[in-house]
């Protein structure tokens, strides 16, 4: 997700550049995690999602607000706060959920969690385990942006897209980094798509690995995207800042509803096992 609504069409070819990792190779010819890549990793920060109805106000914050305020890449629903009808959690699981209802100007309610001021990072593995909605017009993200905008507003403080899907391509996640230098804004953003056919069937883990000079990105263990320090300064590498993590569900909007919403199909549901955090 964008903290610019303007998009460009550009950024339907999503996803240009990235580099592999040397290793085992999965069943699609992916890289699976090398042993470097797995050790010495810390549990820092968890939500395990099994006490409680709602998010836990420790470590989530809702963001209640839609366009109007400057955010939002023209999406078609509201975010509401501590509503158990778009926000719960249910054996174990959390259920973000969004409806087809007018709110607040909109025509559909949705949730957008952060844990800004909670549990905010520099350089870090985040690795959540998701299944996500299906039908056009759905757009769920797993995300990272900076607590401070240290270089400025986006994109010059970066951002970092753990897992992104549309719904007019189910079978499709993506993974992808935004920068002053690199940006759909100007047609250069930089990540990758690898083909998931069961990502709204069945729950999967979506892993990020953010280090000092590096940014990798897996499904399921299987390595499919890395951003690299080019050395050209925060324009092209704003990472070195904390940044925090966002999960939400946003309907339509310049990427997502660029075939248009299927209201026979709701309500939508994103729905999280687990989010873990670790540290070197």
């Amino acid at each position: 997700m964008k903290i610019v609504f303007v998009f460009s069409a550009i950024f339907c070819l999503f996803l240009t550049t990235g580099t592999a990792d040397s290793g085992d190779k999965g069943p699609s010819g992916l890289t699976r995690f090398s042993t470097g890549t797995q050790q010495n990793w810390r549990l820092v920060w968890s939500d395990e999602f099994n006490t409680g109805n709602l998010p836990d106000t420790t470590k989530w914050n809702y963001d209640t607000r839609g366009n109007e305020y400057g955010w939002g890449n023209n999406e078609a629903q509201w975010y509401t706060v501590a509503n158990s009808e778009n926000c719960r959690i249910e054996d174990g699981i959390l259920r973000i959920t969004a409806k087809t209802e007018p709110t607040f100007g909109k025509n559909y309610s949705s949730a957008r969690l952060t844990t800004k001021n909670k549990g905010d990072w520099k350089y870090c593995k985040v690795e959540v385990r998701a299944k996500l909605p299906t039908g056009r017009g759905t757009w769920p993200a797993i995300w990272m942006l900076p607590t401070e905008n240290t270089y400025g507003g986006w994109p010059k403080s970066g951002e970092i897209d753990i897992m992104e899907h549309v719904g007019f391509n189910p079978d499709t996640v993506f993974s992808t980094v935004h920068t002053g230098k690199f940006n759909h804004m100007i047609g250069t953003q930089v990540g990758k798509k690898t083909g998931l056919p069961t990502a709204t069937t069945q729950f999967h883990v979506y892993t990020t690995e953010w280090e000092e000079n590096e940014i990798r990105s897996y499904v399921d263990g299987v390595h499919y995207f890395t951003f690299k320090n080019n050395g050209e300064g925060y324009e092209a590498w704003p990472f070195d800042q904390s940044f925090h993590l966002i999960l939400n569900l946003a309907i339509g909007g310049g990427l997502g509803g660029q075939k248009g919403i299927d209201d026979s199909l709701f309500p939508h549901i994103l729905e999280v096992d687990y989010v873990r955090v670790y540290q070197r």
